[in-house]
């Protein structure tokens, strides 16, 4: 009987892990479908932003309830499933709580300390729920979450919910077996939480008890597989992602924009012909990106590891004043195209012009157009994510590609390139002004 389960386990165990490393390659290979970035200088403040932002969540920390709720939630749920491993070996080698001989009482203060983060989880789970779904907070009900987004993340906090709900089961179940001195039930003590239910068990038979254990232990950690295949397919998956994205976060001051070099080559080889090259075969520069392949790989990175939190959008001054703009619906969509470019090259071994792209077909021209490029999106990510340098990059395209740009925009380059400022006023008469003052 055993042997049947460990070889349905490894199975399961088997198939879950291959499903997962094949979409985790499917997504790495899709960011790096962006155009190369060197973002590896300054190690030190690199760990730093990593520990902090991502690890320590200090961004989150500006309000500080919300911070300790979420904080709650991500440690708890990823700490107690540092017990997966025992389950997994469990699994694999027909025991049960391995590891308690070894740890003895220790392992019973790690449970405890499990049980406490998996009951603070089920209640912030509850609270967020609530927020999402009964208070309906602004930034949670806005048109860029309608569909799919927003029953994403009702799925994840209600699988939360039945994944901990099943820990204390399980654990509850299993105490009342020790109590009644069954089999290979180690008494392992009690436990804060599941100790208080065990009692309810009492007076079921130890079959009864074996069965509600094992069908809990079973759906746990199929339900931990399912969730972890589930995450490529999830703003979620941000819980892997928010690591590396801060860690190769853009270090420069905030709001600085990182200038073209084709565009001063441009502008080098105009002023000095002689330096421009003579080879016929010279390709002609491109300026800005229009599609996900133009964006760099650091911008991709970016959109799988977007939380839709919406903070970028509840602090964009194009958002609050009702213009069509909104930074996560930037990142989102780039991550909707970027999806859609995987699969065409899963499909083909190679990209077929879909006749689509990035800009116009997800993102239009007015989103664009409503940029104040005033940094708030940025300073307001929670991971280092950059909306603006997309929007920056598409907008060039759009400027210096398609010439796309309101009359107004036309005329004040047409005074930069001739007179050197945004007036239309030559440089020789630009300070007349000041004579009227002596």
């Amino acid at each position: 009987m055993y042997i049947v389960s460990q070889i349905i386990f490894v199975s399961i165990l088997a198939a879950a892990v291959w499903l997962f490393t094949k979409n985790i390659l499917q997504i790495r290979r899709n960011i790096f479908l962006g155009v190369a970035e060197h973002l590896n200088d300054n190690k030190p403040e690199r760990w730093r932003n990593l520990l902090l932002l991502a690890l320590g969540q200090k961004k989150m920390f500006k309000n500080p309830l919300v911070a300790v709720m979420h904080l709650v939630i991500y440690t708890g749920f990823i700490i107690i499933n540092l017990e997966v491993l025992e389950i997994v070996l469990d699994g694999i080698f027909g025991t049960h709580r391995l590891f308690f001989p070894f740890l003895g009482s220790f392992y019973t203060f790690l449970l405890n300390f499990f049980e406490i983060l998996a009951a603070g989880v089920i209640i912030v789970c509850v609270v967020f729920l609530s927020r999402r779904n009964i208070l309906k907070l602004k930034r949670f009900i806005s048109k860029d979450l309608d569909g799919w987004p927003h029953s994403d993340a009702n799925y994840i906090l209600i699988a939360e919910i039945i994944l901990m709900s099943l820990f204390l089961t399980m654990n509850a179940t299993d105490r009342a077996l020790q109590l009644q001195g069954s089999g290979h039930y180690h008494n392992t003590g009690n436990f804060i939480f599941s100790g208080l239910l065990a009692p309810i068990f009492s007076s079921f038979s130890a079959t009864t008890l074996m069965s509600i254990e094992r069908t809990c232990w079973w759906i746990h950690i199929i339900g931990i597989l399912a969730f972890l295949n589930y995450l490529p397919y999830s703003k979620h998956l941000h819980i892997v992602l928010a690591f590396p994205n801060t860690y190769y976060a853009r270090l420069p001051l905030p709001g600085k924009m990182t200038n073209m070099p084709s565009v001063q080559n441009e502008v080098t080889y105009m002023m000095q012909p002689e330096l421009a090259p003579t080879d016929g075969n010279a390709q002609t520069p491109t300026f800005g990106a229009k599609d996900v392949q133009d964006l760099s790989w650091k911008n991709l990175l970016d959109a799988y590891s977007c939380t839709e939190c919406g903070r970028c959008s509840a602090a964009c001054p194009a958002t609050i004043t009702g213009k069509l703009l909104s930074p996560r619906k930037i990142m989102m969509d780039t991550r909707d195209r970027l999806t859609e470019v995987g699969k065409n090259i899963t499909a083909n071994t190679e990209f077929k012009p879909d006749g689509k792209t990035l800009l116009n077909n997800y993102i239009s021209v007015e989103e664009l157009r409503a940029c104040t490029t005033c940094n708030a999106c940025v300073e307001a990510c929670p991971v280092s994510i950059s909306p603006l340098d997309i929007i920056v990059q598409l907008r060039r395209s759009l400027i210096m590609e398609d010439s796309n740009a309101p009359q107004e925009w036309n005329t004040m380059f047409g005074n930069i390139e001739n007179n050197f400022a945004p007036w239309k006023f030559s440089p020789e008469d630009r300070d007349k002004w000041v004579e009227d003052l002596a």
